[in-house]
């Protein structure tokens, strides 16, 4: 039997440590949290009612919005469990590196209306073992050479 809880879900959305991005199904983001605020730095007044243009570097849109126009379609997504790694733009031009789930959200016939992201900014560990291949791979080449001689 499930406990009978009251949640204040936009006080969650506004406290959780993870970006929350809901954008509806032309992809305007409708919800912008205090951490999406942090990850990527446009306020929540400049990101509500942008297009997901705002964070998707230029290169991967077109990758991006077919995807999502598949989303809208079938009401399918892999993202749902699966942890997707992408580039993103932070608001000062820089790049981000951010693992996120997705979730879609139906209206009552239960046709998709839109797509909630949870973000985390994964660019420093993604530059630490970015740093760390590189590392391995000259030292299997210095190896490689003291073999060879």
């Amino acid at each position: 039997m499930a406990a009978s809880h009251s949640f204040d879900l936009t006080g969650l959305v506004a406290a959780i440590g993870d970006a929350v991005v809901i954008s509806d199904a032309d992809g305007r983001i409708v919800v912008w949290n205090p951490a999406a605020e942090r990850i990527f730095g446009f306020t929540q007044a400049e990101a509500l009612g942008e297009s997901l243009d705002l964070i998707t570097p230029e290169r991967h849109r077109r990758r991006h919005w077919d995807g999502y126009a598949k989303t809208m379609r079938t009401g399918e997504t892999r993202y749902g469990t699966t942890l997707l790694k992408v580039p993103a733009l932070h608001k000062d031009g820089r790049s981000l590196s951010i693992a996120f789930t997705v979730a879609l959200l139906h209206d009552a016939e239960g046709a998709v209306t839109g797509i909630a992201a949870v973000i985390r900014d994964e660019t420093e560990r993604f530059q630490e073992e970015r740093a760390l291949r590189r590392r391995v791979a000259e030292l299997e080449e210095a190896l490689g050479t003291l073999v060879c001689a």
